[in-house]
């Protein structure tokens, strides 16, 4: 198998549970498709963007379905800091214990979180098959070399397997300005 992922930036986002939807979209409301993402069955939602607010700031924030058993946001280093929210950890999708929390304001109403906000983790997505080809293992950490006008290889990159997944690398938009990682862009492991 060929040596080449590719890597899509992963802007801010939050996952909701159903009952979250329903707090901030009104009762018996569900999400939207807008569009599907790489990653099959996931989908960026139609459903307004819901208002993220910090101590020091607020933003709006793209809804991704389908639910999820917890509520997360997603944020960049730079989103942290301008909702003046400190401490917030870079962990995998999902690992939220401990994490900040933060008022969400939708449509329909309001919640606070008492926690969820996590920086994610870079992390390159595979399905058995693509991970076998290149002779990596879920939960192995590698390093990947992102070609572009400012070359950068990131370290400390984890590998997910599933069946359910497809190749492709997500970083944020810190670690996309970082790289110059724009348009239509590869990365390949490096050892």
């Amino acid at each position: 198998m060929e040596n080449k992922i590719l890597v899509e930036t992963s802007a801010r986002h939050m996952h909701l549970t159903k009952e979250a939807v329903e707090a901030l979209y009104g009762k018996g409301a569900e999400l939207k498709v807008k569009k599907m993402l790489s990653q099959p069955g996931q989908f960026a939602s139609d459903n307004e963007k819901i208002k993220v607010v910090g101590p020091k700031g607020e933003m709006m924030v793209s809804v991704l379905g389908p639910t999820r058993p917890a509520t997360q946001v997603e944020l960049s280093y730079s989103d942290a800091r301008a909702l003046g929210l400190r401490d917030v950890p870079v962990r995998e999708s999902g690992d939220v214990a401990g994490s900040p929390g933060v008022k969400l304001v939708g449509p329909a109403g309001e919640i606070t979180i008492d926690e969820g906000v996590i920086i994610a983790k870079r992390h390159i997505h595979f399905n058995p098959e693509q991970a076998a080809g290149l002779g990596v293992e879920n939960g192995e950490v590698v390093r990947v070399l992102i070609k572009s006008d400012r070359t950068t290889v990131y370290d400390d990159v984890v590998c997910r397997v599933n069946p359910n997944y497809e190749l492709a690398m997500h970083i944020d938009t810190d670690e996309c300005n970082a790289a110059g990682a724009f348009g239509l862009v590869y990365g390949e492991i490096v050892k």
